[in-house]
Formats: C-alpha cells, sequence, structure tokens
C-alpha cells in the first residue's frame, strides 16, 4: 500500500466521508473495532484462544510492521530463537508498514496482537496514556544492557515502561564510495558546499540527491534535520509538542532553506517509494542519499564496503552539527494480551542480547540497542554509525514519533507533499498547519 499523493487524497482515504464529520478525538475514541473508522485493509490482530491466557499458554500473537524481505526474515529468525529457549511459538502477523501506522488506533481498539511492534518517543506514550498498551515494567525489572536513555525512552508520562527496545538506526546522507572517488568529490561541511557539490554531480550527468515521499515520511527526515541545523534541538522538540508557531520566522526559514535545495534533489518524488529512490543510488545514477540506516536493504551483500555517509552540514556555526534523528525501534504489549505471562516472556527474549545477537548476525542494516550483544560482527558501516548515534549531543526520534500520531498523519505528511509539488506558498502552507495544530492540540 502507497500513500496518495495529493493532499486530498490522502484525507479521502484515511477519513472517508462516511465518518467526515467526526472529530479527531471521536476518531480515536469511537467504536473503532467495527470496521467503519477507517475504511478497507485494517490491522487484524490474530490474539490468541481464551484457552491459551494462562501462564502456561503454548503460542503468543505478533503483530508486526516489519514486511520488507530483510526486516520480515530477521523477525521470523528472531522468533524461531524464543520457541527454542521458551518452547513458545510466537505467530507473527505482517503488515505492510504505512498500513499499519494508518491504522494503528483501529487496531489498539480493536482486538491487537498480544505484542506488536511500535515505535518509542511522543507515539509510545501517547498511546500508554490512552490506556492502549499494557505495563511491562515487571519485564524491565529482568533486563539488562540498556543505558538509561534507552529506558527514559521506554517510559511513559506515568513512570512505568510501555516498550521494549530492539533496534535503532542513525539517519544521515549515504553514498557509494566508489563513485565518489571516481569524481573526486569531498565531503560537504557546510550548506553551501552541499550546494556546490549537487551542481557538479548534475554538471556529471548524476542525480545530486536521491529523493522518495510517495509513502508520506521519508520527507519528514528532511525537515526533520533541517530545522535541527537551523533552529536547534530544543526547538524542534518544542515545535512537535504544539509549544512553538508553525508561522514563526524560524519554520519559515526552514522551508525557504528547503525550497532552495529542492533542484538538487530528486524529481517527481510523489510518485516514487524509497527504495526505488535507494536504488538509483545502488544503480549508480544518484549522488546521495538523506534516509535511515535502513537503506543498506537495497545493496547487495558485495555491495555494502562500498556504502558510506557523512551527518548532514552545519548551517549555523551556532547550533552545529551534532544533533540527528536516531529512531528506535521496539514493541509494546496490548493492554489485555490473550495470554499475557507469553507475551511477556516474549516481550523479555526481544530485549536480551540472545535477540540482540541474532539481528546483528542477520541484518547489517541497523543497530541492537542492548549493549550487551556481540557486535564484533558489525560491519564498517554499522561501526560508523553506533559513532555517529554515540558523539550526538541530541538524538531526535523523528517527526512522526515526535509529535501526536493524528497531527502527523492528517496534516503534515499532506502539508510536506503540498509543500514539494509547489514550494512557492509557503506562507499559506505554514498558516494552513498552524490553524490545524491549534485544533488537534487543544483537543
Amino acid at each position: 500500500m502507497s500513500r496518495p499523493r495529493t493532499q486530498a487524497e490522502y484525507l479521502a482515504r484515511l477519513v472517508p466521508p462516511s465518518v467526515a464529520g467526526l472529530n479527531r478525538r471521536s476518531l480515536l475514541a469511537g467504536a473503532a473495532g467495527t470496521g467503519a473508522l477507517l475504511g478497507t485493509g485494517l490491522l487484524a490482530g490474530c490474539g490468541g484462544s481464551d484457552a491459551d491466557s494462562g501462564a502456561d499458554a503454548k503460542t503468543v500473537s505478533v503483530g508486526s510492521n516489519q514486511s520488507d524481505p530483510k526486516p520480515k526474515d530477521v523477525v521470523a529468525k528472531v522468533m524461531d530463537g524464543f520457541k527454542t529457549s521458551s518452547g513458545i511459538t510466537a505467530n507473527v502477523n505482517t503488515v505492510d508498514h504505512n498500513t499499519f501506522q494508518e491504522n494503528i488506533n483501529n487496531y489498539l481498539q480493536g482486538k491487537p496482537d498480544d505484542v506488536f511492534s511500535w515505535f518509542a518517543g511522543y507515539r509510545m506514550r501517547f498511546f500508554a496514556s490512552k490506556g492502549l498498551a499494557g505495563d511491562v515494567s515487571d519485564v524491565w525489572g529482568k533486563l539488562s544492557g540498556y543505558s538509561d536513555a534507552f529506558k527514559k525512552a521506554s517510559t511513559g508520562d506515568d513512570g512505568k515502561q510501555y516498550f521494549v527496545p530492539a533496534s535503532y538506526y542513525p539517519w544521515a546522507v549515504f553514498y557509494r564510495k566508489s563513485v565518489w572517488q571516481q569524481r573526486g568529490y569531498q565531503v560537504p561541511t557546510t550548506l553551501d558546499q552541499l550546494n556546490t557539490l549537487g551542481a557538479q554531480m548534475k554538471k556529471d550527468g548524476l542525480v545530486p540527491i536521491a529523493f522518495a515521499d510517495k509513502d508520506g515520511w521519508p520527507a519528514m527526515g528532511t525537515f526533520d534535520i533541517l530545522n535541527l541545523r537551523i533552529n536547534g534541538y530544543q526547538f524542534h522538540v518544542d515545535l512537535m509538542a504544539g509549544k512553538e508557531a508553525w508561522t514563526s520566522d524560524k519554520v519559515k526559514k526552514v522551508f525557504d532553506t528547503w525550497a532552495g535545495l529542492l533542484p538538487i534533489h530528486q524529481p517527481d518524488s510523489l510518485g516514487r517509494t524509497w527504495q526505488e529512490a535507494a536504488q538509483s543510488l545502488q544503480q549508480k545514477k544518484s549522488g546521495m542519499y538523506l534516509l535511515g540506516l535502513f537503506v543498506g536493504q537495497q545493496f547487495n551483500a558485495d555491495e555494502q564496503d562500498d556504502l558510506d555517509f557523512f551527518t548532514f552540514p552545519e548551517i549555523d556555526p551556532a547550533i552545529g552539527a551534532k544533533a540527528l534523528d536516531a529512531p528506535i525501534d521496539g514493541y509494546m504489549m496490548a493492554r489485555k494480551p490473550k495470554s499475557e505471562a507469553a507475551a511477556k516472556k516474549l516481550l523479555e527474549y526481544l530485549g536480551s542480547k540472545d535477540a540482540a545477537n541474532i539481528t546483528v548476525k542477520n541484518d547489517p542494516s541497523t543497530l541492537v540497542a542492548n549493549t550487551g550483544a556481540d557486535t564484533g560482527g558489525y560491519t564498517a558501516l554499522q561501526k560508523k554509525a553506533a559513532e555517529l548515534v554515540g558523539s550526538a549531543t541530541e538524538i531526535a526520534q523523528f517527526l512522526d514519533r515526535d509529535t501526536r500520531p493524528d497531527f502527523a498523519s492528517t496534516v503534515i505528511i499532506p502539508a510536506l507533499q503540498q509543500f514539494i509539488k509547489n514550494p512557492k506558498d509557503i506562507s499559506g502552507l505554514l498558516t494552513s498547519i498552524e490553524n490545524q495544530k491549534k485544533s488537534i492540540f487543544t483537543e
């Protein structure tokens, strides 16, 4: 499933006309689970049977958004490891990543799986505060190998833990070393140098920056890094929390800067998936790509050593270039799992170094959260990525994880797509975002 290209199409798909009159609070708290609210293609939890609800349950259901081939295979291997260690079978219900995110409210209020994949940050806390996730503080009492930062990222507003981290990945600008060596390109450290490099790549017949936003979320990474570089981490966090105005000169400067960079971005991005953009980098048709470490999924095993990255360059010397997006992926438990004991056993395993070791062995496109894991098998790229995150002064979770889910999906995604299509009416666009923000954050 791909996201629609225009704001009107996006809203039509997300909220069908039959329920368009409902406000966002009603949409979240209403009779979700009946199949009416979010149209077709709804998530459907596998669930365990009532007979499995005891401590001796032999099955546990897992809702997974890891639908791409490589991460899906890694999840399967981890679940096999759980069965070997516990004797409990984890039945995985895999759903397309975008479908999973768009329908998560309905899913959690219906009959969700016992355990489901999700993200750290505001989005985790949001569902925990709505009573749509189970308390896993006792699981955390059995975990080891996590820094205080990871525990904080797993903690709800009430001080309890609702999330078990599994992996994380930094966003950076990726490139192929062989292409750069052949052309004599140098890593840019300022915005001017980036623009100059982009102009040279155009002359050399390359697309300077691969770009895709058919799925709606990739452009959020571009907004995030520009906002972090121009206005700093705290402003970014406050803007995501609804505490700053989108009509401010600070936000306008982000979009003005972005508009100036669009000419060196791959055109027609609203009709392209991130995988297709990554393939243009893999095929040496593009010179750079701002994306998460998972870009490596689109490269063959013998090409991994040719992939490298640099952090997005500095824009304001007073702010520097040390902040970055490094989202944390992991798992949560349903508020009323069919098999709570089995669900918690699974979460304890998913947070273990044994599970992390399986991931390290099978996936070169991510970093594991458990510091007790054997990372000797990391590729050079993974080691560099871990060092980048370790040297960051501030780490954001990514736009749609650092703000309200309804604001990200119904306002920001279509707004960014509209900007990409027509970057000339920035003031009008920001006024629209601000007006919708006020409505959403006061509900």
